[in-house]
């Protein structure tokens, strides 16, 4: 009778995050050093923006599947496939970059539009993939409930927030007018929306500040597969806490948060107030997008639906506490499932 497997993470996507943090350095000086600029951007910004994030996602997975027991060479091969297709989109980028030429929508040349197509379809593939991994860690047991709870809905919104970038590709009304009359169209689809792509726009980010930008909810959607299992991490550490030397009344109140937060009932329903809003946010920021709003210039009603969304968290999260002197979460280190 074999004993359990020893707990690895998964090697391809740690050593994809490596190259991506050598290229995020690289790509850094390549912002002072390159004065090029490419659709009104510094020529290196892209690929800095997606080396940082491509490799906090990598990161990620390799520690989701790190002790997966079921389907443990399905959740592999997957995030391989994942790694993979990550690093020929990242070459791709890299490559239109040092051409000085966009890596998105270009259609301006034969070549561009390969790259543009090839880029495409490998999202196809890095999305597919990554649901494939989200299945694997949605069905493993044991370990935490509450991590495991966070993971599945990380998973989900950040799927959610990736199909977001297939707005983008849609042609704007002047690109479709251009095609109707039969013009050649050297840039079909675009981040912004109401204004063109490469006006004034938010430093490092680059999000319009002048129009909808798309890319907003598309990069918020994504990095809800850290944001919630971070909330599920520092909920455990909370429980744990132990009270201090701090004056009585003190100490007893930070002794009956660390008590509330250390049942699972509880726990499991802030990180799902937390989806809540999260999922909400990210409806919100495609609506204001898709209206050609700026993000930092919100009208009455996307305050209006701001306010209704936060209502709506709060009273999630107050419910949540109400559930309190139930199952207390297990005491032990937090894992996706049990080593």
């Amino acid at each position: 009778m074999t004993g359990p497997q020893p707990v690895r993470w998964h090697r391809p996507l740690l050593w994809f995050a490596a190259a991506m943090g050598v290229l995020a350095l690289v790509s850094l000086v390549g912002i002072f050093v390159d004065d090029r600029l490419v659709v009104g951007s510094p020529t290196w910004l892209k690929p800095f923006k997606f080396a940082v994030s491509m490799g906090v996602y990598a990161v990620t997975l390799a520690w989701l599947l790190r002790a997966a027991r079921r389907g443990r060479r399905t959740g592999w091969w997957a995030g391989t496939v994942v790694a993979v297709a990550a690093t020929v989109e990242m070459a791709l980028i890299v490559l239109q970059g040092v051409r000085g030429r966009p890596s998105h929508f270009n259609n301006s040349t034969p070549f561009d539009e390969t790259v543009w197509s090839l880029m495409g379809n490998l999202v196809v593939v890095l999305w597919t993939a990554s649901l494939v991994v989200a299945i694997v860690v949605a069905f493993q047991r044991g370990g935490d409930p509450v991590l495991k709870s966070a993971a599945r809905l990380g998973f989900t919104l950040s799927l959610a927030g990736m199909l977001v970038a297939f707005l983008m590709t849609q042609p704007t009304a002047e690109q479709d007018a251009a095609l109707d009359r039969g013009e050649t169209v050297g840039i079909i689809g675009a981040h912004s929306v109401g204004v063109a792509d490469g006006g004034p726009a938010m430093p490092v980010t680059g999000w319009s500040t002048t129009g909808g930008d798309l890319r907003v909810a598309h990069f918020v959607g994504i990095h809800a597969l850290q944001a919630l299992p971070l909330l599920a991490l520092l909920l455990a550490a909370a429980a744990r806490r132990r009270p201090s030397s701090a004056p009585g009344e003190q100490q007893a109140a930070r002794g009956r948060l660390s008590s509330v937060l250390g049942e699972q009932r509880v726990a499991r329903g802030l990180v799902r107030a937390a989806a809540l809003g999260y999922g909400g946010l990210i409806a919100l920021l495609t609506w204001q997008a898709l209206r050609g709003q700026p993000l930092l210039d919100p009208d009455g009603r996307t305050l209006l639906a701001a306010g209704v969304l936060a209502v709506t968290v709060l009273c999630a999260a107050g419910i949540a506490l109400r559930g309190r002197g139930r199952t207390p979460i297990v005491e032990k280190s937090p894992a996706i499932v049990g080593a």
